[in-house]
C-alpha cells in the first residue's frame, strides 16, 4: 500500500497541534490491552509467545490496511482520515513535553516529583533512589531512545509500506514493551516479541542516530563527537539498537549517560544540570523535522515508482 506524503505532513501537524488521544481511545492502548489479554491465557512457552504476537501483529495491520483502503476512496477525505489513523502510530510531542516536564520539576528543585515523572512518562527502570544527574540522564537516554522507537520507526515504516506497515511496526514495540524483559515471566515467552523488535529497528535506531548527528551542528551540540561517541559506545546496552542513538546523544552533548548496573555511555560524569533537558530537547526537535523531511521523500520516492 503507497503510502501518502500529504496524509504525513498532516499527521505531523496533528501531532504537533493536538498531541495524543486520551488513553481510552488510543489504539496503542488497545493494543496493549490484546497483548495483556494473549498474555493471560497463554500457555507462556516460546511458540506460544511467537504465534501471540505474529496473529496480533497481522491482525493490526490487516485492520490498518482496511482503513487504508477505505482513506483511497473518499479522495480528499481519505487524506484527512490518513492522517488521523496515523497520527497515533508515533509520538513526537508527546515526548518532548514529558522530558520538558522533568526538567521543570528538577529545576524548581522538586526532586520527588522529577522521580514520579520520569518513571511514570519516560523509563521502566526504578527511579525511587535516584538523584538528581541521574533523572536527568534517564530522561535524556529515553528522550534518545524513543527518537528511533516512536518516531524514526513509525516514520520510515510508513514511508514504505503506509499505514499498515506502521502499525504492525507499532505492535511490535508495543509487545517487546510488554513481553521483552529477561526475567522468569517473560524470557522465554516474550522472545520473539524481543528478536523481532530488534530486527523491526535495525535501521530506524542507526537512522535515528545519524540524525542526532547531522542535528547536533543546528542546535548547539557536537557532530563530531555525537558520531564518535555512537560508533564507539553502541554496543555497550543490551539492545542491538538502543545504544545507537544514546550514545549519538551523550556525545553530542558531551555528557556521560548511564543506567546502573547496566551500561555507561560517553567520555563525561553524568549531567550536571537538568539544564541538560533542554539542550537535548533543541536537539531531538531538529533530529525529529529531519527525521520527518526523510520520511516525506521516501513517501515521495515510493509515489513515483
Amino acid at each position: 500500500m503507497r503510502p501518502s506524503p500529504l496524509a504525513l505532513l498532516g499527521a505531523v501537524s496533528l501531532d504537533l497541534a493536538a498531541g495524543e488521544p486520551p488513553d481510552r481511545w488510543h489504539p496503542v492502548a488497545g493494543i496493549g490491552r490484546i497483548l495483556a489479554w494473549a498474555d493471560r491465557r497463554s500457555e507462556r512457552t516460546p511458540a506460544s509467545g511467537a504465534a501471540a504476537v505474529v496473529a496480533i501483529t497481522a491482525g493490526v495491520g490487516l485492520a490498518a490496511a482496511a482503513v487504508g483502503c477505505l482513506a483511497r476512496r473518499l479522495g480528499r477525505l481519505g487524506l484527512l482520515l490518513e492522517a488521523v489513523a496515523l497520527k497515533p502510530a508515533f509520538a513526537v510531542h508527546r515526548l518532548g513535553g514529558a522530558a520538558a516536564e522533568v526538567g521543570a520539576a528538577l529545576e524548581a528543585g522538586r526532586l520527588d516529583e522529577g522521580r514520579r515523572l520520569v518513571g511514570r512518562h519516560l523509563v521502566s527502570r526504578p527511579t525511587s533512589s535516584l538523584d538528581a544527574p541521574a533523572i536527568t540522564s534517564a530522561a535524556v537516554e529515553s528522550l534518545a531512545e524513543n527518537l528511533a522507537d516512536s518516531v524514526a520507526g513509525p516514520l520510515l515504516a510508513y514511508g514504505i509500506g503506509g499505514l499498515p506497515a506502521a502499525w504492525a511496526y507499532r505492535t511490535l514495540n508495543t509487545a517487546d514493551a510488554m513481553w521483552g524483559y529477561r526475567n522468569a515471566r517473560y524470557a522465554r515467552f516474550g522472545m520473539a516479541a524481543a528478536r523481532l523488535d530488534d530486527a523491526a529497528n535495525l535501521v530506524p535506531a542507526r537512522l535515528a542516530a545519524a540524525a542526532l548527528v547531522a542535528a547536533a551542528p543546528f542546535a548547539g551540540g557536537d557532530g563530531r563527537a555525537a558520531a564518535r561517541v555512537a560508533w564507539r559506545d553502541h554496543a555497550r546496552t543490551a539492545s542491538p539498537n538502543a545504544g545507537w542513538p544514546m550514545s549519538a546523544m551523550a556525545g553530542a552533548l558531551g555528557v556521560g549517560l548511564a543506567k546502573p548496573g547496566e551500561y555507561r555511555l560517553g567520555d563525561q560524569p553524568l549531567p550536571a544540570t537538568p539544564e541538560v533537558i533542554r539542550r537535548a530537547l533543541r536537539l531531538y526537535r531538529v533530529a525529529s523535522a529531519l527525521l520527518v523531511a526523510t520520511a516525506v521523500a521516501l513517501t515521495v520516492w515510493r509515489r513515483g515508482r
